[in-house]
C-alpha cells in the first residue's frame, strides 16, 4: 500500500472512531431528553421546599437539566387528600418514566395509583409500617428511596441535658399521619422507661393545634414533636403557646427549630432531596427498585436554636453547642 492508501485508511478509521462517538453522544442524549420525573408534594412547606430543592439539585448534578434533558411535572396537593389522589392519577396516566413521592401520604397515594412506573420515596419515615414496602433491605415492588427517621432515643437523652430538672414531658403529633403516630408512641416508651412523667395528645388538623398544645403546655417542662407534616406547617402557632408558658419545644427536623423550636436531633432535608435524586438516577441507570436498599439519610445532626434558648433562659451545655449546627 502507497503512502497516499495508508494516509486514506487511517483518516477512514477516524471518521468512523468519530462518527461511533457522536452517534453514542447524540443517542444519551436523546435517552436524557426523554426523561420524564413526576413529583407529588404533599404542601408548601420550607422542609419539603428543601426536599424538592436538593432533588432538583443533585439531579443538575448527575447531568439531568430542568428543561434541557429533564422534564420535571411537580404537583403539589396542599395538603388536602383528594388533591393527592387526583395528582397521583394525573402523574401516573401522564406515563412519566419515574415518580417521587414526598412524604408518607403522598407516596401512599401513587402507590395506590401503579405497580409498575417505579415510584422513590423522598423522606418517609417508616416505608414498612406504613405498608408501601415489605422490607427495607429488599423492597420487593416498584417502591424504593429514602427515610428521614430521627433517633428518637438520643433526642430525649438531648432533652435531658439541655433541662437535667425535666420530670414531665409532652408529645404532641398529628393523628392521621401514621409515621408521626409511631414515632409518638415510640417516645412515650422511651421517656418513661428513663423515669419521665409523659404527657401524649395527638391533633386532628391545624384547627385544634393551639387547643391541644396549650393543654399540654401546661402541664409539662418541654414538648416533644416527631416528624410530622401538620405541626411543622404550623409552628408558629405550636410556639406562641410554649412561649407562654415559657417552655421550650423539641422538634425532629431544622426547619422546624429555625421556626421556633429549641433544639433537635434531626435530619437535613435538603440532604434527603439530594440522596433521593441519587436512589432516582440508579434507578434509571438499571437498578431495580425491588433489590434498592433504602437509604436512611439521617446523621443525628444536632440544630440549636440560640435565640430561643436566649429568649428561654435556657443555659445551652458547652459540648452541645460545639456540634451543634445553628439556625433560626
Amino acid at each position: 500500500m502507497n503512502i497516499r492508501g495508508k494516509i486514506f485508511s487511517v483518516a477512514l478509521v477516524v471518521v468512523l472512531l468519530v462518527g461511533f462517538f457522536i452517534d453514542k453522544e447524540e443517542s444519551k442524549e436523546k435517552d436524557l431528553n426523554n426523561v420524564k420525573v413526576g413529583v407529588l408534594q404533599l404542601l408548601s412547606h420550607p422542609a419539603l421546599d428543601s426536599i424538592y430543592k436538593g432533588l432538583e439539585d443533585e439531579l443538575a448534578n448527575q447531568g439531568y437539566i430542568l428543561n434541557k434533558n429533564l422534564k420535571i411535572d411537580l404537583q403539589n396537593a396542599q395538603g388536602d387528600q383528594s388533591n393527592l389522589v387526583t395528582m397521583a392519577k394525573k402523574l401516573v396516566s401522564d406515563n412519566n418514566d419515574i415518580i417521587v413521592g414526598i412524604t408518607t401520604p403522598s407516596t401512599l397515594a401513587l402507590a395506590n395509583e401503579t405497580k409498575d412506573i417505579p415510584i422513590i420515596m423522598g423522606g418517609i419515615t417508616y416505608p414498612v409500617e406504613a405498608g408501601l414496602i415489605k422490607d427495607e433491605n429488599n423492597p420487593g415492588n416498584n417502591i424504593t428511596g429514602v427515610s428521614d427517621r430521627t433517633p428518637i432515643n438520643q433526642q430525649l437523652e438531648l432533652m435531658r441535658e439541655v433541662l437535667p430538672t425535666m420530670k414531665n414531658v409532652g408529645i404532641v403529633y398529628t393523628a392521621s399521619e401514621d409515621n408521626s403516630s409511631k414515632q409518638a408512641n415510640e417516645a412515650k416508651e422511651i421517656a418513661e422507661r428513663m423515669g419521665l412523667t409523659v404527657t401524649i395528645k395527638s391533633v386532628s388538623n391545624t384547627n385544634d393545634i393551639q387547643q391541644v398544645v396549650e393543654s399540654v403546655a401546661s402541664s409539662t417542662d418541654a414538648i416533644y414533636i416527631p416528624i410530622d407534616n401538620t405541626l411543622a406547617s404550623a409552628m408558629a402557632t405550636v410556639v406562641k403557646v410554649t412561649d407562654k408558658y415559657n417552655i421550650p419545644v423539641f422538634p425532629s427536623a431544622d426547619s422546624m427549630v429555625k421556626d421556633g423550636g429549641l433544639l433537635a436531633i434531626g435530619v437535613d432535608q435538603y440532604k434527603i432531596g439530594v440522596e433521593t435524586a441519587k436512589v432516582l438516577v440508579a434507578v434509571l441507570n438499571g437498578e431495580k427498585t425491588e433489590n434498592k436498599k433504602i437509604v436512611i439519610a439521617n446523621e443525628g445532626i444536632i440544630y440549636l436554636n440560640e435565640d430561643k434558648a436566649r429568649q428561654l433562659k435556657i443555659n445551652i451545655p458547652e459540648k452541645i453547642k460545639n456540634k451543634a449546627e445553628k439556625v433560626g
